[in-house]
This record gives structure tokens, sequence and C-alpha cells, in this order.
């Protein structure tokens, strides 16, 4: 198989899948998602990424038709029936399935959706431009939901632009970006906002500030300020596709190149890592 769609114990490549109407996902966004890669067949941080996704849904009430274990089982044997071994893996769960109602559809299993497709991860040595915006979602942020208007209108923005990425800020406080975790780094520390329900504390995340502890570079999670931002001496970006992006450039304004050695140092490491778990 080229890419594979799995919904409900169903599966079979993505442009030949369906799902059901009443899905509450479909007319509520009612769920919650993950997304990690592979490579080679070996899933990366897959222990972290099924942690976090749990996590979820646990915030909204929702408990996956699978366990933790089974759901692993089940992501290691789906990316073997594809022919490329270097994947997107991207997997959620919805609440149920029935007639559109707000309130909970009791006595109802919930639904698990799967995709895979060949992917590989981004060039972490290359840099980003961003803009910035106002952020505008709501304040359950640390729950990766399915409701991802405002980060999708973020998003384009930076498209319009011609940007790489949307660094949002809630008045004067950056949270973090569109689909992505920020990071700053001034006068030899590394600073990025608390892992609270404004941002949603992605595993790109939790691998940088492991690797800046491993050298010795302090680390606070504390709220910093658009201006702290423009006059960082670095910006860096994290995601699952993204191990660590340097950022050179927002709102047209030229930003950091005043660490590119830690800067380095960061990304050589979460890259050497990547490599080594998915040999």
């Amino acid at each position: 198989m080229k890419t594979l769609g799995y919904y409900n114990g169903r599966y079979d490549e993505i442009d030949r899948m369906s799902v059901p109407m009443l899905d509450r996902a479909c007319y509520f966004g009612d769920g919650v998602y993950d997304v990690t890669y592979c490579r080679n067949y070996h899933i990366f941080a897959l222990d972290e990424h099924v942690d976090r996704f749990f996590q979820s849904a646990s915030g909204i009430r929702i408990e996956p038709p699978v366990t933790k274990n089974e759901l692993k089982e089940l992501l290691q044997a789906l990316v073997k029936k594809l022919e490329n071994g270097n994947q997107w893996i991207y997997f959620q769960v919805s609440r149920a399935t029935g007639p559109r109602n707000h309130a909970f559809l009791q006595d109802k299993t919930s639904n698990l959706w799967i995709m895979l497709k060949p992917a590989e991860i981004r060039d972490t040595y290359k840099t980003m431009r961003c803009i910035t915006r106002e952020d505008t979602r709501f304040q359950h942020c640390n729950v990766k939901s399915l409701n991802l208007l405002p980060n999708i209108l973020a998003k384009q923005a930076a498209e319009e632009a011609g940007a790489d990425e949307c660094i949002l800020h809630r008045g004067e406080i950056v949270t973090e970006c569109s689909h992505s975790n920020l990071f700053i780094l001034k006068n030899g520390q590394l600073i990025t906002h608390p892992a609270n329900e404004k941002i949603y504390a992605g595993t790109g995340r939790a691998h940088l500030i492991e690797a800046a502890k491993t050298f010795n570079v302090p680390t606070y999670e504390k709220e910093y300020t658009v201006q702290e931002l423009y006059n960082a001496d670095e910006v860096l970006i994290t995601s699952a596709s993204a191990l660590c992006m340097r950022v050179v450039e927002i709102d047209g304004t030229p930003v950091g190149g005043k660490a590119s050695y830690t800067v380095k140092m960061f990304q050589d490491a979460l890259l050497k890592d990547y490599l080594e778990k998915t040999e």
C-alpha cells in the first residue's frame, strides 16, 4: 500500500476510506489527535505520543476504544503495510457516532481514526521566517483538540505573507505558534512558555528541554513578551516534524543570529537522537 486509512478496524488506501456523517468529529470536532513520524518502519517517540494522546482524551472525558499498548501494537503493525518505511502517522479519537446533540451521547463507543502516508521530517537546519498574530484560541490549548480553526487562520495568514509559521501572543505575552512550540535564547538561557492551558506542550518541546539540560543550558518555563521575542539572541521552533528550527525573521524584521553555536549544538543533538532511535 502507498497510503493507509484506518477506521474502527477497517483499513484501505486513504482515498478509498470514508467515515459516517454522524461521527461527532464531523459536526462538533469532538475529539483529539496526535502526530508522529517513522523512519525505516521505526516510530519515533511512540510511547510519548501515545501517552499525550490518552492525556488529551482524558482531558475531554473520551475513553479510547483501545488501551495504550493495543494502540502502540496497532500502529506498529499498520506502518509495516506501507511500501515506504518513512511515514507521517496521524491518529485521532472522536467521542461517538450518533444524532447531533451538544450533550454527550450515552453508552456510545468512541471512534479511532488513523492515517499513514510517506513523509520525511523537515530539515532542522533550514531557517524560518515568521509573522505574529493575536492568539484567539480557547482556554484548553493543552488538549490536542480537533477544533483548529484559529490555528488554520493563523497558518493561512503566514502563507499569504510568504512566511513559514505564525507566532501567537495573548496581549503582550507570547504563547506558541499555529502548529508548533516556540523558544527564545537570551544571555545563555533557554526560555519557553509554561506548559499550562494556554499551549500544547509537544514532544519536540520536551526533547529540546532535555537536550538543554544535557548541555547545562539553564532552561526556564516562564512567560515572555513580544518585545523580548524580537530582542532574543535566537528564536527556535520545535514540533514533531521540525526538531529545532531557527527563526531569522519576524514580521519582516531580522531576529536572532547571536548564539549560532548553541543552536547548532541543539540541532545536531536532536537530529542524532532521531536518527539513532529510528535505525
